[in-house]
C-alpha cells in the first residue's frame, strides 16, 4: 500500500525506500509479483458513490516504486483499486503498460479484468490471474469497467467464469497462479468456504494460490502438493499497529520452481518500521517464523526454521500437469 503516509515519504525519498532491505530478494529473484493495494494515480477523486472509509491512492511518479524492485506482475482485484474512481483506474492501467508490469484483476470490462498476466522466465511460462470477493459494487461487467469480483463460492456463475479463465491459462503455461483477495480483516485461520474455495482452485490447474486482504498472516496449505497461502498479511503500509495482533509482520514469499515443478517455499520475515519493509532477524524473525510454523501445523503442514539462513522451509514439490 503505496498511498497515505507512505506516499507522503515518497515525495522525500527515493522510489526503492518503501522495500528497505528486503529489497535484495526482489533482485535475486527471476519473476516478482504483489498485491497492489492502491491505485497510482495523479487523477481522479474519491470513491463517493457509496459509503467507504479509507481511500487510498500514490502519485503517478510512483511506478517507479514497483519498477526499483523489478515487479513483474501486480493484482489489482482488491478493495482500493477504485478508490478514485474510474479516471484514476485508467490512467494506473496505461501506467502499469507503459512500465511493462503485468496486471490482473481490472480492467475496461469484464474479459480484461478477467485477463491473466502472462510472462516468460527462462524458457517458462508463468501466468496469473487476479480476483477479489471486496467491494461488490465494483464489478466489471461484459461492458463496464471494474474488477474481477465473486463471491467464494465455486458454485456461483462468477467463480465458474474465474475457475474456466484459469482453466484456459492452464494451457498456455508452465506456472499457473490465482491472487484472491478475500475474507475479513483479521483471524489466523481461513474461514471454511475460503479452504474449499482454495482447493478448488487448485483442482482446476493453480499451482499456487496467493491469498491476502487480512492484516495478519495464515498458515500455508499444501494441497495436492502445492501450496494454498491463505493470507499473506501486511508487507509495506502506514497503517496502525496493533501490538498483540501484530499486523506488521509477514513474510517475502519465494516460491522455487525447477522446470515447471515446485520444489518448495523459502518464507523470508519481515516487518514494517517508518512505512517500511524490513528483515526481521535475530530472536524477532525467529518468533515470527514460529507463529506461522504453528499456524501451517494446525493444516498439517511441515515447515522448518533454518537459524543459519533466517528462513522458514516448507517443502512443496509437485509434478507437471
Amino acid at each position: 500500500m503505496l498511498g497515505r503516509l507512505v506516499n507522503d515519504l515518497l515525495r522525500l525519498k527515493s522510489p526503492d525506500y518503501p522495500w528497505g532491505d528486503t529489497k535484495i530478494l526482489f533482485d535475486q529473484a527471476d519473476w516478482r509479483a504483489c498485491n497492489l493495494e492502491c491505485v497510482i494515480s495523479d487523477r481522479g477523486r474519491p470513491w463517493g458513490i457509496t459509503p467507504k472509509a479509507f481511500h487510498f491512492r500514490s502519485d503517478a511518479k510512483n511506478i517507479a516504486t514497483l519498477k526499483s524492485a523489478r515487479i513483474d506482475a501486480v493484482s489489482l482485484a482488491n478493495n482500493h483499486t477504485l478508490d478514485f474512481e474510474y479516471d484514476a483506474m485508467f490512467e494506473m492501467l496505461r501506467l502499469l503498460d507503459e512500465a511493462g508490469i503485468q496486471h490482473s484483476g481490472a480492467g475496461m470490462d469484464l474479459a480484461h479484468a478477467a485477463a491473466p498476466a502472462i510472462s516468460c522466465v527462462g524458457g517458462v511460462r508463468i501466468g496469473m490471474i487476479a480476483m477479489t470477493d471486496n467491494q461488490p459494487e465494483w464489478e466489471a461487467r461484459p461492458a463496464h469497467p471494474g474488477i474481477l469480483y465473486s463471491p467464494i463460492d465455486e458454485t456461483d456463475d462468477r467463480a465458474q467464469l474465474i475457475i474456466h479463465a484459469l482453466r484456459d491459462m492452464r494451457t498456455r503455461v508452465g506456472v499457473a497462479i490465482v491472487s484472491v483477495h478475500w475474507g475479513p480483516n483479521w483471524g489466523y485461520w481461513p474461514l471454511a468456504a475460503h479452504v474449499r474455495f482454495g482447493r478448488a482452485l487448485v483442482d482446476a490447474g493453480a499451482d499456487i494460490v496467493f491469498g491476502h486482504s487480512g492484516h495478519v498472516f495464515q498458515g500455508v496449505e499444501i494441497y495436492k502438493q502445492r501450496p494454498i497461502i491463505y493470507c499473506a498479511g501486511n508487507f509495506i503500509d502506514d497503517y496502525a499497529v496493533d501490538e498483540v495482533e501484530r499486523n506488521d509482520e509477514s513474510f517475502v514469499f519465494v516460491a522455487e520452481i525447477v522446470g515447471s515443478r515446485i520444489q518448495r517455499l523459502r518464507l523470508h520475515p519481515t516487518s514494517i518500521a517508518n512505512y517500511q519493509a524490513t528483515m526481521a532477524r535475530g530472536e524477532r524473525g525467529a518468533q515470527i517464523a514460529e507463529k506461522m510454523a504453528r499456524l501451517c501445523a494446525g493444516m498439517r503442514t511441515q515447515a522448518r526454521w533454518l537459524a543459519a539462513d533466517q528462513v522458514l522451509e516448507i517443502p512443496a514439490i509437485s509434478e507437471n500437469r
